[in-house]
């Protein structure tokens, strides 16, 4: 049962993060807005769990790496503003299926900028992912809203490859430590950018606006994170990278189900085909010798 633990824990933290657009799509918020108030909210509770676990981290480690981490938190920040937007021009699902082709990219980017070996397999699993999210654009099918979804969901999971690529190069600084440090890079960079393009209407939200707000900040950045960092130590890399995709899973039924929102099927083939080749990409496959 001990070893189950992490797995309960990190598939309740992917499946609690894949309901966040339907919180979203409930604040009437630009998403710049709503983007610097998830970081500030995730913020003040990452911080108030880092002390109360005293897991705080020695200065000089963090001030050693600590150009890179704010850099990856403004992607971060950024990489929740695109996402947010997507979701305003496209359904839920194509969004986030967009969104997930995230580590096909990182895939192709680390030969490049870590001098990993790119295999036939992965080379192999980017074509047919690639080929997924031709798919979910309808093959010129769409309309031009969805077609800007879709662009802004690829925007965000640039963005969220290169946080990915960034953390690479973080190795003194624990997950938890530099998600905080992370949460407020993003706040730092949002709320200039905020102040100058949308503004702040915060006092206009009404009570079913406000609740929302605090569970996307709150729940499913601050706890969701915090349960993230407490199983992911217990899991091997492919565990970890299989239960992941609980989050687009969860995503594209709330999508379905709760906001009413329409999939077809070749939109559903090519979301398959994007998941389903990126985590074959990620999984290794024993094999026993006789």
């Amino acid at each position: 049962m001990r070893n189950s633990h992490p797995k309960i824990l990190m598939a309740l933290s992917m499946a609690v993060f894949g309901t966040l657009p339907v919180f979203v799509k409930n604040i009437p918020l630009s998403s710049a807005e709503i983007a610097l108030y998830r970081a500030v909210l995730a913020a003040v509770l990452t911080g108030i769990y880092i002390a109360a676990a005293k897991k705080n981290a020695e200065f000089k480690r963090i001030r050693r790496e600590l150009p890179v981490i704010l850099v990856s938190g403004a992607a971060m920040g950024i990489n929740w503003i695109l996402l947010f937007e997507a979701y305003r021009y496209t359904s839920v699902s194509v969004a986030t299926l967009s969104y997930y082709f995230a580590p096909v990219i990182v895939t192709i980017a680390c030969p490049f900028l870590f001098r990993e070996r790119l295999t036939a397999k992965q080379a192999f699993c980017f074509v047919m992912a690639t080929a997924g999210v031709v798919l979910i654009t309808g093959v010129g099918g769409l309309g031009g809203s969805d077609l800007k979804g879709i662009a802004l969901g690829l925007s965000a999971a640039l963005f969220y490859a290169s946080v990915i690529l960034l953390n690479k190069r973080i190795r003194t600084v624990d997950g938890i430590n530099r998600t905080f440090i992370q949460f407020i890079a993003a706040a730092a960079v949002l709320l200039p950018y905020t102040a100058a393009a949308e503004g702040f209407h915060l006092m206009s939200l009404d009570f079913a606006g406000t609740l929302n707000l605090l569970a996307v900040g709150f729940i499913h950045t601050g706890v969701t994170y915090c349960l993230y960092f407490s199983s992911v130590t217990g899991l091997t890399g492919q565990q970890a990278a299989v239960l992941s995709y609980i989050d687009p899973l969860v995503a594209v039924v709330m999508s379905v189900t709760v906001l009413g929102e329409s999939i077809t099927p070749l939109q559903a083939a090519g979301g398959l085909m994007i998941l389903g080749f990126t985590l074959l990409n990620e999984v290794r496959i024993k094999t026993n010798r006789t």
